[in-house]
């Protein structure tokens, strides 16, 4: 199965829940899965809570924390574009373990047979 690579490009929580959940679902085939996450999405993989949590729950939806728990545990590479993380003023540490610095030079020079697709 050919891997999957996906580029979360802005900080829209909606187009990040669906790039997890599509992360998700590759590791789940049994396929690799990498999500790098360009610039101002950086903040979205920092843990916390949004404003529709509860209403996600109440409909039995995962919040963007427990999903981005998801991904790490079935194996999908969470990368944090390192220009981002300095723009933002977000310290690495802050991150879930298991996120990795990159960029997207190294993303693309990696990129193999992988499927490339952004959000």
């Amino acid at each position: 199965m050919r891997g999957l690579t996906i580029i979360a490009a802005g900080a829209d929580v909606e187009r990040f829940r669906a790039a997890l959940s599509l992360a998700c679902a590759q590791a789940a085939l049994g396929g690799t899965a990498r999500l790098y996450c360009h610039e101002a999405a950086v903040g979205l993989l920092v843990p916390g809570t949004d404003p529709d949590d509860a209403l996600r729950a109440a409909a039995g939806l995962a919040s963007r924390a427990q999903l981005l728990e998801e991904a790490l545990a079935s194996g999908v590479t969470l990368i944090a574009c390192q220009t981002g993380l300095a723009a933002a003023g977000v310290a690495f540490d802050a991150l879930p373990a298991g996120v990795e610095p990159g960029g997207l030079v190294s993303l693309l020079a990696d990129l193999r047979e992988d499927r490339l697709i952004t959000f």
